[in-house]
């Protein structure tokens, strides 16, 4: 009877099959993503944004690097070594013989299948002479000539072969292992271990520790005690929760640094900058590493100049910020949603998770809260602000200055030479102006416009991004003015036709004496103009209604009035409800594509002129009740916006009914001065009842007395095949 065997291979030969597929899984796509991209490029992209991002800190420290890197090289290197192991191992293979072959013994005897037994044994009389060792031939084809003669002159080999493909009968089930016997062998098991720890244990943590972006958890479990302790955390509390960060730890980080001339120089920086809470005993904001990176973070917004050492550590700490307070936002988020769920826990506020927005946006700026957004643009002192927030022009946010006539911006800019003036309007024509559009839907519900208490809304927020140029908003505002000259012209033009409709209305007709008579006997103190009007106008729809009437016998089977309204309201019924299946559908698709896509989070650089990394724009968008100071919706972290994007914040309804006041706020997350919030109304209504009578699940009465009917004779017929039985 045929068993199983399981054995490894001993010639190697199949163990070159899984060496080269597994180095050719690892060659070729570290190819594509790893081979250095062409310099150039780099260097025109670079070139390209010199006029706008020219002054900023991460521009000059990106060109400050030298171009002929070795790192490019090493890599290069590196790959080119591997294919040439997987070219090798490529032809390595091709040259190994099959080792399986189908036996078939008219090949062994080089004959045809199906001749005689006469030819059979001619055949092996000749090749066994041939062949015999006694007379010099090889002795491993006598054998297989002598084997393939007994098959087929034997009747049972014969059987067995054309039954199972061997003489010998049924074989065992021979699974094979692609690896080589020695790897298995007690010799060189400790070897075998020794490869296996460095690479799962040594090589791999440290690849993914270096290619991980995610924050430590400590961290996170740090954030989430402080989050939960103080629901309500201001601005200076804030920075002192981010900058105990364990990132900043020497002791958990290796890239954070304490240095000799800490000791000297964060105590005189902490002299400068005042008040910061030094004296808080509190751990771990009085442990040395969170003093330090709360300092460098303070003389960051205070845009100081510090020495080159602790510039040096300044910009790890800047470039560790913004992930780190998208983590505090994160935690915020699951507190406010087990509040929610479970109740008893204390919810953050919504001051507190926009705190953590605004600093974001100050750290990438380098400004303090209180600054004004206008310091975000090159040359701009605070000596300037004066000359903008005057009472002549009132500038105060980046929108007002772009809003302002060509002459008047001139003349208040009148302190900067024509080419900062220029290059002033380059980067102000950089910054991204936001066009938001809401669409309140409630998706799964058959009116997908009435929002019922408890049901799941969906807020579709379209946002479409623009450069903050002169031309396009003064574009939209002409627009703005052009359409409410429009409306007002129409409203003017409407009184003016009123009025003519008035006047023509009270000229009088020539009517008959009857009617005249009849209406100064009705109103014998009354308008008379109006009463003829009346009586006029009675008068033409009475023609009309005899008209129809004539019109409508002499037609004959037209169908009535009440029945072509009838079948317009189905109609249009029918239109509405393909309108919103398309809409449904439509919305499923744009949810099946978002799934299917992987969109690049490369949108646009920031213009940053103290932050040491280049920053792509990013935004926050989020539903909130800015009375109760709740979240309505987490908070959706837009990171792919760079010319249209379209975003869905859903949240459960209120479960009480009523009109609900919530607010769509959008966020940069590097820009000061650009949020925007707008109102969204929400008006709740009470739940439909759920019927307990589906028409679906109606019977009609006949059917279900045909059923009874056939019960009843399967019973009758049942019996008396029982009758019969007995």
């Amino acid at each position: 009877m045929a068993g199983q065997q399981f054995q490894y291979d001993d010639s190697g030969n199949t163990f070159f099959y899984f060496l080269t597929s597994f180095v050719g899984l690892i060659v070729i796509p570290a190819t594509y993503y790893l081979w250095p991209r062409d310099q150039n490029a780099e260097q025109l992209r670079l070139k390209s944004l010199r006029r706008v991002h020219g002054r900023c800190l991460w521009y000059r420290l990106r060109h400050m690097k030298s171009q002929q890197s070795i790192v490019p090289t090493l890599k290069k290197a590196a790959l080119l070594f591997g294919w040439a192991i997987f070219l090798f191992l490529a032809y390595k293979v091709s040259k190994l013989d099959r080792e399986y072959q189908e036996y078939n013994p008219y090949e062994v005897l080089h004959l045809e299948a199906g001749v005689s037994i006469a030819e059979i044994k001619k055949q092996y009389r000749v090749l066994s002479l041939k062949h015999h060792p006694d007379k010099g031939g090889d002795e491993a084809m006598f054998m297989k000539l002598a084997k393939a003669y007994s098959a087929l002159t034997n009747e049972e080999a014969r059987d067995n072969w054309e039954k199972y493909g061997n003489p010998d009968g049924p074989r065992v089930t021979s699974f094979g292992i692609a690896l080589p016997a020695w790897i298995v062998d007690q010799k060189n098991s400790m070897l075998v271990l020794l490869v296996y720890g460095l690479a799962f244990m040594v090589i791999l943590p440290v690849v993914v520790v270096i290619t991980s972006l995610f924050i430590l958890i400590n961290t996170t479990q740090l954030f989430m005690h402080f989050m939960y302790k103080t629901p309500t955390m201001n601005m200076k509390r804030l920075v002192m929760v981010l900058t105990a960060a364990f990132e900043f730890d020497p002791r958990s980080n290796k890239e954070a640094i304490i240095r000799p001339t800490d000791n000297i120089e964060v105590p005189q920086l902490i002299r400068e900058l005042g008040n910061i809470n030094v004296k808080k005993k509190e751990p771990p904001f009085c442990y040395p590493y969170s003093l330090k990176a709360r300092v460098l973070l303070l003389t960051h917004l205070a845009r100081m100049d510090v020495s080159e050492n602790i510039e040096e550590d300044q910009r790890f700490v800047m470039k560790k910020c913004p992930a780190l307070l998208q983590e505090i936002i994160n935690v915020g988020c699951q507190l406010t949603m087990m509040a929610t769920s479970r109740g008893g826990l204390r919810a953050p506020r919504l001051t507190s998770i926009e705190n953590c927005m605004k600093l974001s946006q100050m750290v990438v700026q380098g400004l303090q809260e209180a600054k004004s957004p206008l310091l975000q643009l090159p040359h701009f002192e605070e000596e300037h602000l004066r000359y903008c927030i005057s009472k002549k022009y009132k500038v105060r946010t980046l929108p007002d200055l772009v809003s302002l006539k060509d002459s008047d911006r001139r003349n208040m800019l009148r302190f900067l030479g024509e080419e900062k003036y220029d290059e002033v309007m380059a980067v102000l024509g950089s910054i991204p102006y936001i066009n938001m559009e809401t669409k309140l839907q409630v998706l799964d519900d058959e009116d997908s416009n009435n929002v019922t208490a408890g049901s799941i809304v969906t807020v579709t927020v379209t946002l479409r991004r623009k450069r903050m140029s002169v031309s396009s908003i003064f574009r939209d505002q002409g627009d703005s003015k052009n359409k409410t000259k429009v409306w007002q012209n129409k409203n003017k033009g409407a009184k003016k036709a009123a009025k003519s409709k008035k006047k023509k209305l009270t000229k009088k007709k020539p009517v008959t004496q009857q009617q005249a008579k009849g209406d100064k006997a009705k109103h014998p103190n009354g308008n008379v103009a109006g009463n003829d009007v009346a009586s006029a106008s009675k008068v033409e729809e009475d023609d009309l209604s005899d008209k129809g009437s004539e019109s409508d016998e002499a037609e004959g089977n037209k169908d009535s009035p009440s029945e072509r309204d009838e079948e317009s309201d189905k109609q249009s019924d029918t239109e509405v409800d393909e309108i919103e299946w398309e809409a449904l559908q439509q919305s499923i698709q744009r949810r099946e594509r978002a799934l299917l896509e992987t969109k690049s989070k490369v949108t646009h650089p920031v213009y940053s002129l103290y932050f040491p990394e280049e920053k792509q724009e990013w935004w926050w968008l989020y539903i909130a009740d800015r009375k109760e100071q709740t979240l309505v919706s987490m908070p959706n972290h837009v990171c792919t916006l760079k010319d249209t994007e379209e975003v869905e914040l859903k949240f459960p309804a209120p479960s009480k009914t009523g009109n609900y006041q919530y607010s769509v706020i959008l966020r940069s997350d590097s820009f000061m001065g650009l949020d925007q919030i707008k109102p969204l109304k929400l008006e709740v209504h009470e739940a439909k009842a759920m019927m307990d009578n589906h028409p679906q699940w109606d019977i009609p009465e006949t059917e279900e007395e045909e059923d009874d009917q056939e019960d009843s004779d399967g019973i009758e017929e049942s019996e008396e095949d029982e009758e019969d039985n007995d």
